[in-house]
């Protein structure tokens, strides 16, 4: 459970000014089908946490945990830092594709989340925990707590909400992770 909690309440808030959540605003900005883009989202992030996740298990398998932990805390602090850079959509992201709403918001999202902040959460996450299906299952929902009030609020939600206290406190968690994670290091050496 615990897995599955911070994988979510992690992503939600790395999420927050993210370009995946610009697109989101701009896909219902332009589109105007919610549920079609909220299901192109929950598909993409399916998808590319999977993988992410699937990546993260692979690396504690070969690397081994004790080493993995200094490079999770180191990573999780580089989160942080990354945090504090805002996201900005680029132009090429805002050409429609001619698949419709659905698959464009697929194909959109997963392109726009390859390497993304989230997306190294997600492996970091699922190095640290051996619960693949609870971390997959947090960080989607995180994307999805993110992503479907950005969808249905539009830009009005960017307008309201403070990004930049928003990153800093994400950033702040980040270190936080971070430090746990050395400390648990320092103390298992």
């Amino acid at each position: 459970m615990e897995a599955f909690l911070v994988s979510t309440g992690v992503v939600a808030l790395a999420e927050m000014g993210d370009k995946t959540q610009l697109l989101s605003i701009l896909l219902a900005a332009r589109y105007r089908q919610p549920t079609a883009i909220i299901l192109g989202i929950l598909c993409a992030t399916l998808v590319n946490h999977a993988a992410a996740a699937a990546l993260g298990a692979w690396i504690t398998a070969y690397i081994g945990y004790d080493n993995l932990r200094w490079i999770i805390g180191i990573s999780f602090i580089g989160m942080a830092l990354w945090m504090l850079i805002p996201d900005r959509l680029d132009d090429a992201g805002e050409k429609p594709l001619k698949l419709g709403v659905f698959a464009t918001t697929v194909v959109a999202f997963f392109l726009a989340e390859m390497g993304d902040k989230t997306q190294v959460a997600t492996v970091a996450l699922a190095a640290q925990y051996t619960g693949y299906s609870a971390v997959v299952a947090g960080t989607t929902l995180g994307m999805m707590l993110a992503n479907v009030p950005a969808v249905l609020l539009g830009e009005t939600i960017t307008r309201k909400l403070p990004l930049p206290l928003i990153h800093g406190a994400a950033a702040l968690i980040f270190i936080v992770l971070g430090a746990v994670v050395l400390m648990n290091a320092n103390v298992a050496n």
